[in-house]
């Protein structure tokens, strides 16, 4: 068989996206509590109070960076999708029990910072908080289910923005670190597999918006290197059986013709947005390019010896990393494609999804056969899937084929990379099981998963769960380890 007998077939879940009970059992407000829902062409925003007392909104995409002086608000008349995502908080036992039915492996969560330190660790543990991730770590394991668990995805304390300032501040550091220690020594024996930051790249990406300065994008974003490897550090302190992994989002792309300048263009493209952070995790240090890289971007950005120390120490177990689409980068003249945060040029060999992500199986199987070989450690793809619209049927069924498709097609390509490529896998975790909130625009309506959620972009609805057709699918490739995708 292609897939190794004990490979991990699974699916993602995330507390600002699916938990909701933003203000129960001690919770702090995090960024995404404040975020306004989007669209295909609209981005997100933030409602904040500025210095001044006046209301205000800023556009906002994962990572925010407040006016001086501003603080996060509420407006009245605004709906905040990521305050009730799906109410997982309390249809949790039931939702894991959908997950097991459907035979799965391993689950993907993250423990909300927001809720385990609301005001950071000088202020206390929320033991509610604490209480209610064992619950759920233990519903996992009664089931059979291997959690894999994210500490860090989107959910920044509002806290430690306002009254700390974020990434940028070196004193985050320690703050993580804290919170890794107690998650790593409350759930020892629940949990191996851990990943320090989700999609930790997205903070370079984000640099050419224009959310912060160039500088402050790049030092919040060595800050949170550091943190990763002092937390990596830290697991292999309290358990020889963790395993710690870094997570990035994988953005793929092409030269858009066999021009050399496109050539260099796209490498140049894929070292910045996606190798600058993953070879810092994965090889313990910047590498050569970077210093092309802070010039370009007129930033005088300089690592210490002991940051370089701390760095090489830290590296990671195994490489983690999402992967949805791909894009091309040509110095001609393209129509512009949407992805995962970072667009690009459209491919004319790829169909789209409706949100103008484009589909490519085949980029997987390069992209697993690139890392491997670069890296030479175990990897594991934690995001992969297909947002699309839903209907219900008037008898209450779900088809969707399309997911099943999506999916069918990209395991095909796992499963050459595993089985004529040797690229050593060991899990596949897709995105989202259950429908949620999008990250990049809050809705619902851009439906992932497996099982539907009775709820709309405005956060009405039932919050039902039903099994669609791709269950039943997801369901029958697990049973076979891969091998029925039929």
């Amino acid at each position: 068989m292609s897939f190794p007998k004990n490979f991990l077939w699974g699916g993602d879940i995330s507390a600002a996206q699916c938990e909701g009970a933003w203000n129960e059992d001690g919770r702090a407000a995090t960024e995404t509590d404040f975020m306004t829902i989007g669209g295909p062409g609209k981005m997100r925003e933030v409602t904040i109070i500025d210095k001044d007392g006046k209301p205000g909104r800023i556009p906002a995409m994962i990572t925010t960076a407040l006016p001086e002086g501003a603080r996060y608000a509420t407006h009245e008349g605004v709906y905040y999708p990521n305050r009730l995502g799906i109410d997982h908080y309390h249809h949790m036992e039931e939702d894991i029990d959908l997950f097991a039915q459907m035979g799965f492996k391993a689950l993907n969560l993250t423990i909300s910072w927001a809720r385990i330190y609301p005001k950071g660790y000088r202020n206390g543990i929320n033991q509610a908080g604490l209480d209610f991730y064992r619950r759920e770590l233990e519903c996992c394991k009664k089931n059979g289910i291997e959690p894999v668990v994210t500490l860090y995805k989107y959910d920044m304390p509002v806290y430690y923005i306002e009254e700390m300032g974020g990434w940028t501040n070196r004193e985050l550091i320690d703050e993580f670190v804290e919170f890794a220690r107690v998650c790593f020594t409350e759930y020892k024996d629940l949990v191996k597999y851990w990943i320090t930051f989700n999609e930790i790249n997205v903070e370079i990406m984000l640099s050419s918006y224009g959310f912060k300065s160039v500088k402050d994008h790049l030092t919040a974003l060595h800050n949170q290197l550091l943190a990763s490897a002092e937390v990596v550090k830290l697991a292999h302190e309290i358990s020889s059986e963790y395993k710690v992994g870094s997570m990035n989002c994988g953005i793929v792309s092409y030269p858009g013709t066999c021009d050399p300048e496109d050539v260099l263009m796209n490498q140049q493209i894929m070292q910045e947005n996606f190798y600058y952070s993953s070879d810092v995790q994965a090889k313990g240090f910047y590498p050569s390019y970077a210093y092309r890289i802070w010039k370009e971007k007129g930033v005088d950005f300089t690592v210490s010896e002991e940051d370089k120390k701390t760095l090489k120490e830290g590296k990671v177990d195994y490489f983690a990393f999402s992967y949805y689409s791909s894009t091309i980068q040509t110095s001609h003249s393209s129509e512009t494609t949407a992805g995962n945060v970072f667009g690009g040029g459209k491919n004319p060999y790829l169909k789209a999804s409706d949100w103008g992500w484009q589909i490519d199986p085949t980029g997987l199987r390069y992209f697993l056969n690139e890392l491997y070989n670069r890296y030479d450690m175990p990897l594991l793809i934690v995001e992969n899937g297909l947002g699309a619209h839903d209907r219900i049927e008037e008898d209450g069924s779900i088809h969707d084929p399309y997911h099943a498709e999506y999916m069918r097609e990209h395991i095909k390509a796992m499963k050459a990379a595993v089985e004529e490529d040797k690229v050593d896998l060991f899990g596949y975790t897709m995105w989202s099981t259950i429908d949620l909130c999008a990250a990049s625009t809050g809705q619902v309506s851009k439906r992932y998963g497996q099982i539907y959620v009775d709820v709309d972009d405005e956060g009405n609805g039932t919050f039902k769960r039903t099994k669609k057709d791709s269950f039943y699918w997801y369901k029958k490739v697990i049973a076979s380890n891969g091998e029925d995708l039929d």
